[in-house]
């Protein structure tokens, strides 16, 4: 089988059928975890299928010390990112137009992303994770759910090795916090998964 290093040559060649195979090797893996960032699925393979054409488009930038996968990671973790900035504004927007109703009449604004909640276990990891700063969290799915190692968390997002630890260590201590307090101790690697709706379970 033809390496990661030696498709991504192809495909900056301009080898559709490289691209292909690119799609193919890696296209299940990406949307497992943007599904769980993102917690549906249309979001999930919009947010994959701009990752795709993204590694296309930008394929002769790639640089062969990187692992093909940590740079799609990469570039997938930074469109789910976006697009969760987009829904904290969109809820603030939210927030705001509905403390003007003082009128008591409902403000029609456009439903939340998220589906209906899963059992009471779901949604006490669900709140909990709600309460982790948005770089852990991802963090966290990257490490427990999808098995990167600290090194290629740093790659992945950017930061450095320590920055990875600290905040790693920050967001399960925060989910620990919050957990308890629910009378739950969950691995991290279980809180991790609740990112996703009930429906994005494997």
């Amino acid at each position: 089988m033809i390496t990661e290093r030696a498709l991504m040559r192809r495909v900056a060649e301009g080898d559709a059928q490289a691209f292909t195979e690119l799609v193919s090797r890696y296209s299940a893996r990406l949307l497992t975890f943007a599904w769980r960032l993102l917690g549906n699925r249309a979001d999930a393979e919009d947010a994959v299928q701009r990752a795709l054409m993204r590694c296309y488009t930008s394929a002769t930038r790639y640089r062969p010390d990187w692992a093909v996968s940590t740079w799609l990671y990469r570039i997938t973790t930074n469109i789910c990112v976006d697009e969760l900035r987009r829904r904290t504004s969109r809820s603030a927007l939210r927030r705001a137009a509905e403390s003007e109703a003082g009128n008591g009449q409902a403000v029609l604004l456009p439903a939340g992303d998220g589906g209906p909640a899963g059992p009471g276990r779901h949604l006490d990891l669900r709140r909990a994770l709600a309460r982790v700063p948005r770089e852990a969290r991802v963090l966290l799915a990257l490490r427990y759910v999808d098995g990167l190692s600290y090194q290629e968390l740093a790659r992945v997002r950017g930061i450095s090795l320590n920055t990875v630890k600290s905040q790693l260590a920050r967001g399960k201590s925060i989910l620990r916090a919050a957990l308890k307090g629910r009378g739950r101790r969950r691995a991290p690697a279980q809180a991790a998964a609740a990112v996703t709706t009930k429906g994005a379970e494997r």
